[in-house]
């Protein structure tokens, strides 16, 4: 019987999340506006290109990540429902991963590796 449960509670999560993605109408990438390959600076926020620094005591301390910028994700903070983001940024600092994302509405946040799941750079279907 429990097995049965199972069984159909993951059958109805795959097909939530195949219902999720098939709604959302994802824009193209941009080609531009982001942070790609290095550590985002104080002019990078200030332009718009990126969303946080990583720095302490006047001194950088972010390293870039090594995954492709930009690219869809869907954010999901605690108890929330998932959000189609697209990640402008990623940088590893003090051992934590750090994603800069942008909202389809252009909304900016970040968000920890553990709150992304990242769908690379063709459009979810």
């Amino acid at each position: 019987m429990f097995v049965r449960l199972a069984a159909f509670l993951l059958v109805l999560g795959v097909a939530a999340a195949s219902a999720q993605t098939a709604s959302v109408n994802w824009p193209p990438l941009p080609t531009s506006g982001f942070v790609s390959g290095r550590t985002a600076t104080d002019e990078d926020v200030t332009a718009g290109n990126a969303v946080f620094v990583l720095k302490a005591y006047g001194t950088y301390f972010g390293k870039a990540m090594d995954i492709t910028i930009p690219q869809y994700a869907y954010l999901t903070k605690a108890g929330e429902k998932p959000v189609p983001v697209i990640v402008v940024q990623a940088e590893l600092g003090k051992g934590i991963k750090l994603f800069g994302v942008r909202g389809l509405d252009g909304d900016k946040s970040t968000a920890r590796d553990f709150e992304l799941k990242l769908l690379g750079t063709k459009p979810p279907n």
